[in-house]
């Protein structure tokens, strides 16, 4: 296809516009560490929430997303809980507030306001900072060469090399993604290193302004094909968010290649999918954000409360405008699947969907401000990733270890050459990506299945320390690495238990056979986060010195709220998916339980957390 002039030109000023903000707030980065890595702890929680909302809005996410709505329907409502999507509820409710109370620039410092400043806390703080670093550049690399092939199809090579008057055989066409990987990847770089944080989130401001305008036109566009044809050609079941033992979806009379993709999901058993799933969530969502732009965002607010409540719009920011866009492509795409080019190495490649319908339906004119609202989503994800990279190298290794007295403009310069150095690496690993993806991949799957008992333990126990922090990670990595090389990724759920109980042994071995964390950094911590868990022993010394000392968490309330919540967020993707559908009476039901869930949670949440001691 070939953009119209207007389309090249919006995406151009797009690029413009970002660039200009890093310059803008250039100078006040520069004050000192805090404003450049977390904006100052100025920023308001509403223009936080909407920034991380855009920096989970990735290209390659929604594709993934488009395909499983195809395919499942209603019921793809729940497998976003892989990742899980519910871990920002338990933010909201009461780890975001917990994280915030700590004081800290980043995960890796976090570590010392629970184990201290002992040689334990040194090799538990060394392995968080590797884990970050690592898991940032294969997340860079990823999103880069996904950017690239993604602009490829609606910006031939040819149309640019013509609207700009060169040749276009200067370039190798298996070269034109790197380029356009590179170009995008360049320009966000400058606005993220020039500004840090506050420019990150005003740009993602720009970003989720025209995803948003994309996701509204696109849902509209859909529902007025939709109203002609009058109904949609799927397969019993596929209406229904509901499920038995058993998937019961059949695609074979429609679309046959369908039923592939749901053997080789592994999703035919549903509930025994859905239990493994709910397990594995619960448990990385009470282990906290990892150490990424989420957790950044977490501490750069003005204050614990407000921590809480950045987390809880990052729900009702995201999930309406996404599945809008989601599900308005997904009804074209059922509309006219025939006229869809979904064929790749001879065979059908649902993960098309999203680029051959945006090709076949996007009129005019619109194209451009899409692919600028689907480039910005990668923008947005790839700023907060580097920040969070550079937060890490810089706080935890340049401040700790080499120049502890860098101030102002030294540690913005200094950041400014890490986030050079961060965004060359993911550059190359990205042009290598075909020989190195597995290996990425295998890299970052394996350090997140070693991250979930080490961090659970570290908020609920008081007797977990620092070595058993170290070697829950490390026993858990090394197993994590080995299944996720030669495990298919449709089986590697159903090994999250044995990975969980390796990596919970070395944990508690690591602990037992060495002393407590110092009791003072204990009673520290807890007078400070206040957590809830297995601290009785510590809260009564803590009550001992302090007789007016009042914990207020509360178990029982933060659980039905988490729960509450959780119905609360999965009912705003399920009545946009039927508002779009044109569905109108489950969109109903499902607005009114999100009125009633968010009435609930207003007093039991909201309420709670405004008379709370911060």
């Amino acid at each position: 296809m070939k953009p119209h002039l207007i389309d090249i030109s919006i995406i151009i000023l797009y690029l413009i516009a970002i660039t200009i903000i890093g310059f803008v707030t250039k100078k006040r980065a520069e004050k000192s560490e805090k404003e450049y890595l977390l904006g100052g702890n100025r920023l308001p929680w509403y223009l936080l929430g909407l920034s991380n909302a855009s920096g989970m809005l990735d290209i390659s996410g929604t594709m993934w997303l488009v395909t499983i709505t195809f395919i499942y329907g209603l019921k793809s409502i729940w497998i976003p809980w892989l990742w899980p999507v519910f871990n920002q509820i338990f933010m909201m409710v009461y780890l975001s507030k917990w994280l915030r109370r700590s004081g800290a620039t980043t995960g890796a410092e976090w570590l010392k306001t629970r184990f201290g400043n002992g040689r334990d806390n040194e090799f538990a703080h060394i392995i968080v900072v590797i884990f970050a670093v690592i898991s940032c550049l294969g997340f860079l690399a990823y999103g880069f060469v996904g950017l690239g092939k993604f602009i490829m199809i609606f910006i031939p090579w040819q149309s640019v090399a013509d609207f700009f008057g060169f040749n276009a055989g200067i370039i190798s066409p298996q070269f034109v993604p790197n380029l356009y990987g590179i170009v995008f990847t360049l320009v966000a770089m400058v606005y993220c290193l020039l500004g840090g944080m506050s420019s990150i989130v005003w740009a993602d401001l720009i970003q989720y302004s025209i995803i948003t305008l994309s996701a509204i036109v696109i849902a509209i566009i859909a529902m007025t094909k939709l109203s002609l044809v009058g109904h949609l050609n799927v397969p019993a079941g596929w209406f229904n968010p509901f499920f038995g033992w058993k998937l019961h979806l059949d695609w074979t009379s429609i679309i046959k290649q369908a039923n592939s993709v749901i053997t080789s999901d592994g999703y035919s058993f549903f509930t025994i999918f859905m239990m493994m799933m709910l397990f594995k969530g619960i448990l990385v969502s009470g282990a906290g954000p990892a150490p990424n732009y989420d957790m950044q965002k977490v501490l750069s607010t003005k204050n614990p409360k407000e921590a809480g409540m950045m987390s809880g719009s990052v729900s009702i920011i995201l999930m309406p405008f996404r599945y809008l866009m989601i599900t308005g492509f997904v009804v074209l795409a059922l509309l006219y699947f025939n006229k869809l080019n979904l064929i790749v190495g001879g065979s059908i490649d649902f993960e098309q969907i999203l680029p051959s319908a945006i090709a076949e339906f996007v009129p005019v004119g619109l194209l451009g401000l899409l692919v600028a609202g689907l480039s910005a989503a990668f923008v947005s994800t790839f700023s907060g990733t580097l920040n969070a990279g550079q937060a890490y190298i810089v706080n935890d290794i340049f401040l700790k270890y080499i120049n502890p007295k860098a101030k102002g403009k030294k540690i913005a310069r200094i950041s400014q050459i890490i986030g050079v150095g961060l965004v060359l690496i993911s550059i190359i690993l990205g042009i290598f990506a075909r020989n190195i993806n597995s290996v990425l991949i295998w890299i970052v799957t394996g350090l997140y299945g070693s991250y979930v008992a080490s961090n659970v333990l570290k908020w609920y126990w008081w007797r977990f320390n620092a070595w058993g922090y170290f070697w829950g990670m490390v026993s858990g990595m090394v197993p994590a690495l080995i299944f996720a090389k030669i495990i298919p990724s449709g089986s590697q759920l159903y090994y999250f238990p044995v990975i969980l109980a390796i990596s919970l042994a070395g944990c508690i071995i690591g602990t037992l056979k060495t002393k407590p964390t110092d009791e003072n950094t204990l009673k520290e911590f807890y007078k400070q986060v206040r957590p809830w868990g297995f601290w009785k022993p510590i809260h009564d010394k803590v009550v001992a010195e302090n007789p007016l000392f009042k914990n207020d968490s509360n178990f029982s309330r933060d659980m039905i709220n988490v729960f509450v919540g959780t119905v609360w967020q999965t009912s705003l993707v399920a009545m946009t998916i039927y508002f779009v559908i044109m569905r109108f009476i489950p969109a109903a039901i499902a607005a009114l339980i999100v009125v009633l869930t968010s009435i609930f949670l207003k007093k039991n949440w909201y309420d709670k957390i405004k008379g709370e001691g911060y």
